[in-house]
């Protein structure tokens, strides 16, 4: 360590104070991100689902604690992401054809604005609503890291179904007969 009254030792001070910043800014980013995570890891079948907001390509916002007594999916997709664009016309016709039962589906999508006349042109042809995520992170169901991923709210705002828990996370038609019509006759 130089001496306290060379030169070289205000340079050597402001690097160390630099370096004590940058992991302090680091460990701070680790810890805040925890509870994000931990809050995903939480998740339980059964237990009040977290809420959250759409905010829709026509300007609508759509809060899912506004929708209690309907069951409603969340869906989370690109349009970049082949096994969503598989999976979203067999979510928007069986949402189409549930929908007098009380079936709400919200549309999250990962692209970025710069996308948007992609994710306008596909989601036209949709029956449900669809809005840009605006990051990988949704509330307290945590960073999007794979996709497609889907959570099912029964009609008391209660998490039925984990997408996090599913290996093959993406709908069929045998998925959604099992997990969401049992919910939509309960």
């Amino acid at each position: 360590m130089p001496a306290l009254t060379d030169p070289a030792f205000s340079a050597f001070a402001a690097r160390r104070a630099w370096l004590r910043a940058a992991l302090a800014l680091s460990l701070g980013a680790g810890t805040s991100g925890w509870p994000m995570a931990a809050r995903a890891n939480a998740l339980s079948v059964g237990q009040p689902a977290p809420p959250l907001e759409l905010h829709t390509l026509d300007g609508r916002s759509i809060n899912t604690r506004e929708l209690l007594g309907k069951v409603v999916i969340l869906t989370f997709w690109a349009t970049w992401c082949s096994p969503c664009l598989e999976e979203l016309p067999l979510l928007s016709a069986y949402a189409a054809r549930h929908a007098n039962e009380g079936l709400q589906v919200l549309g999250f999508s990962l692209d970025g604005p710069d996308d948007l006349p992609a994710v306008r042109k596909f989601s036209s042809g949709l029956s449900f609503p669809v809005g840009l995520l605006g990051s990988a992170w949704a509330g307290g169901y945590g960073r999007m890291w794979r996709i497609p991923v889907n959570f099912t709210i029964d009609r008391a705002g209660r998490l039925a179904d984990n997408g996090w828990d599913d290996k093959s996370p993406a709908w069929t038609a045998e998925r959604l007969e099992r997990v969401v019509t049992p919910l939509l006759r309960g």
